[in-house]
């Protein structure tokens, strides 16, 4: 973990227990040292951010997620570099930024990816189309594959922006870590995307009951 992992992670963690009364379940499914994906679902612009910070400050790791380009800009895209994320643009299968991605991967990093690609427009109506990009870096480099429910940042951040009114209550949240999916030998990309999304739709129910949403 670089210098603005060590001071950012334990940082943006606190910021985010002051946002949310949050639960963690799974963590120990990340393993300490070793190529690993995390594969989350995504429901705000707050997912990487609170992930990574959970992710580094309870498994010493720190997270290389596939982010969109545009935001690499000013400072925000400073700091970006700094943490070693990966620039993607989105929606041109950006090949070079998944072969950035394999590479991290194989060679022992745990990588980030949200592989329904945007944030959806309502969590409610479920897990959206899973992209190939997940098993474009998760079968050439095999390591294994963890899914990551989320729940809850949407009440503060969704789709369509900061909703200021919502910092006034602390909502419910959830991360939970699934058991890790290591693809099978010939396996094709859409058995293993369906794989995924079966363990996915487990973990962001989990996560769901667990931020106390039981609508």
């Amino acid at each position: 973990m670089g210098w603005i992992w060590i001071v950012g992670a334990p940082l943006v963690r606190l910021l985010a227990m002051v946002v949310f009364r949050m639960r963690i379940e799974g963590i120990h499914h990340v393993p300490p040292s070793g190529g690993v994906i995390l594969a989350a679902n995504h429901l705000s612009v707050l997912d990487g951010p609170v992930l990574s910070a959970v992710t580094g400050v309870h498994r010493r790791r720190a997270t290389r997620n596939l982010v969109a380009a545009e935001v690499f800009r000013g400072a925000v895209g400073w700091v970006l570099r700094q943490a070693r994320q990966i620039p993607i643009r989105r929606g041109s299968g950006d090949s070079g930024a998944l072969d950035a991605a394999v590479e991290a991967a194989s060679n022992g990093s745990c990588v980030g990816i949200f592989p329904e690609g945007h944030v959806g427009d309502d969590p409610r109506t479920g897990v959206q189309r899973i992209r190939s990009g997940l098993t474009r870096i998760a079968l050439p480099s095999a390591a294994p594959v963890v899914p990551v429910g989320i729940w809850g940042t949407h009440e503060v951040w969704p789709r369509s922006g900061l909703v200021p009114a919502s910092l006034l209550r602390r909502h419910g949240s959830a991360i939970v870590y699934g058991e890790a999916l290591v693809p099978h030998p010939n396996e094709s990309p859409t058995a293993f995307r369906e794989r995924y999304r079966v363990a996915l739709e487990a973990t962001v129910s989990r996560a769901r009951t667990l931020a106390g949403d039981g609508a």
